[in-house]
Order: C-alpha cells, then structure tokens, then sequence
C-alpha cells in the first residue's frame, strides 16, 4: 500500500537513478526512458500517479497515435511505463497499472544495409588531395565498416585502444569498443582500416592534437584538438554519402547494418557476428539473417525454373 502520495518527478529521478546504478544502463538509453516519461507527465497534467490506472494508459497510447507514432515507438514507450510501474510497485507500493495492458504488434523492420560498392565508393570520396583533415574522415568510415562500431563507440576510441597480436597468419591489429553498458570487446581490423588509420596517425592527428593546450588521449581530434563529437561524426558520414550520389538515407549506423549483413553473406557464423556486435542474445543478430535470407528467396525466384 502507498503510505504517501509521490511527486512524478522525483519518482523519475528514483527510477532513472536504478536504472544507471543497478542496471548500469548507457547515457543515451537512460535519456530515452527520460524523453518518454516526459511525454507521459505532459499527459498526466495535475493528476497525481496514485490516480492512474489502466484505462490512463490506454488513453495515452490513443494520444500517442493521434500524434501518428510508430507502432514501434508507441510500444517503446508502452515498454517504459512498464519498467517505471514496476519500480514504483516494489520501492513504494503503487499499484501497476500496465499489467492488462498488451502491447501492439508491429512489422519487424529489416536494417537498411548498402552495398559493398556503395561502401567503397563512400570510403574513397572522404579523402580530398589537398585537404589532409579528410584522411581522418576516410579512417573513420573505415573504422566503422571495419568494426561495426557504432558511432557512441566510434567516438569514444582512444589512440592506446589500437593493438597489434602476432598470429599464424602474421600481424593482427585490434580494436577494444565499449559499447552499451560499459561492456568492452575486442574486434580485429582489416587491413584497408588499419592503414588509414596509420596514415591518419601519422600525418594529421599530431597537427590536430597541437591546437590545443590539453593532452587527449582519444582517437579522432577535430580541428581544435578535442574529440570529435557525434553531431562532427554523422555530418561526415552524410557529406561522405552526397559526393558519393547514394540517395538513400545513410547514418552511421548504416555502416554498422552493413557490416553485420556483409559478414553473414560471406558464411560468418552468427555467433562470431554477434560477439563482434556486442549484442547479449543472439537474437538481436538473427533479424540480420532475415535480410541475407531476403536475398536468397529474391535469387532463386529469379533462376530457378519451378520457384513460382
């Protein structure tokens, strides 16, 4: 039983604070269950959380499709009413008032992966002759096809998170990412990335770092020396995609798709993918299957004679 009544934004401040310390979320996941409580306290109004029940959530959700959300956003947020609820439930007796509550179903969304010569063709344009900034951008989206990292990942590399290991085949450079929730992996380089890198190492990194006064360890500066941001990060990839002609929508996190749906096209087992991912189910790799599988279906409706 609730013993007091709780204001909305300090029971916020209780679950985003468990959310950072006991499940030791990401920054940018902690902000998107803030963003959508937000939403929900804007639809509260003055009504207190003890007065909200389950015919309160499902007016919220008829508000949310009225501002025409996705199926998949509404039920991201559905999903956060859910673990908020259910905070309050066990730190101070509310009632949850999500438990009737079922959520939408929507179209499971294959990821928009670019062709290996769109790739290339991006990686190539990056560097400009006269420009030497331009061999970073063009290690950068090496780096990012290279290692699927994303670019929260990307920008966070430091110049001592590159190695070199000796093996059978000869030298290998390696990358440690840390991705959501501070988990860290290990991923090996290509040798197209790890020679951009270099060159960038070489020839322009140390004049960056000199424009400014501090030391940095990370390993893309901008021009003033500091790391670069990601708003830098995804501006590059966008100019990179316009001087290439590539009209689709293209993010970062494309060079990601990309990299997963090349790997598994090439036989990589699905579970060396996901460890490379830093996915923690192999079940968040498996929708990438669904695209190789995609192709498979397009390629033998095309050549064999009694496929329709």
């Amino acid at each position: 039983m609730v013993t007091h009544p709780l204001n909305f934004d300090i029971a916020t401040s209780s679950f985003l604070n468990h959310l950072q310390i006991e499940r030791g979320l990401a920054v940018n996941s902690i902000a998107a269950y803030r963003r959508d409580l937000a939403k929900f306290s804007i639809f509260l109004g003055s009504k207190s959380l003890s007065e909200v029940d389950s015919n309160t959530i499902n007016e919220f959700e008829i508000s949310l499709r009225e501002a025409k959300l996705s199926v998949a956003s509404i039920n991201r947020v559905d999903s956060t009413l859910r673990s908020f609820f259910k905070h309050l439930q066990q730190e101070y007796g509310y009632a949850d008032p999500t438990l009737e509550i079922a959520p939408q179903k929507s179209a499971r969304r294959l990821p928009k992966a670019l062709t290996i010569t769109q790739i290339v063709s991006m990686i190539d344009v990056a560097y400009r002759e006269g420009q030497p900034i331009t061999a970073r951008d063009q290690a950068m989206l090496e780096l990012l096809y290279s290692s699927g990292a994303r670019v929260s990942e990307l920008i966070g590399i430091n110049v001592n998170d590159l190695s070199s290991i000796d093996t059978s085949d000869g030298k290998v450079t390696t990358l440690k990412l840390r991705g959501k929730g501070s988990k860290e992996r290990i991923v090996p380089l290509g040798s197209f990335a790890t020679k951009a890198v270099e060159n960038y190492l070489v020839r322009v990194r140390p004049d960056l770092a000199s424009k400014s006064s501090k030391v940095t360890s990370a390993l893309f500066l901008n021009s003033r020396g500091s790391r670069i941001s990601r708003q830098s990060a995804w501006q590059m990839v966008l100019d990179a995609a316009d001087a290439a002609g590539i009209t689709e929508n293209v993010s970062p996190h494309v060079f990601r798709h990309s990299y997963a749906t090349h790997l598994l096209d090439g036989g990589a087992d699905i579970r060396v993918v996901q460890e490379l991912l830093g996915h923690a189910s192999v079940t968040t790799t498996q929708i990438y299957t669904l695209v190789t599988i995609d192709k498979v279906r397009e390629s033998y409706a095309l050549a064999h004679p009694r496929a329709k």
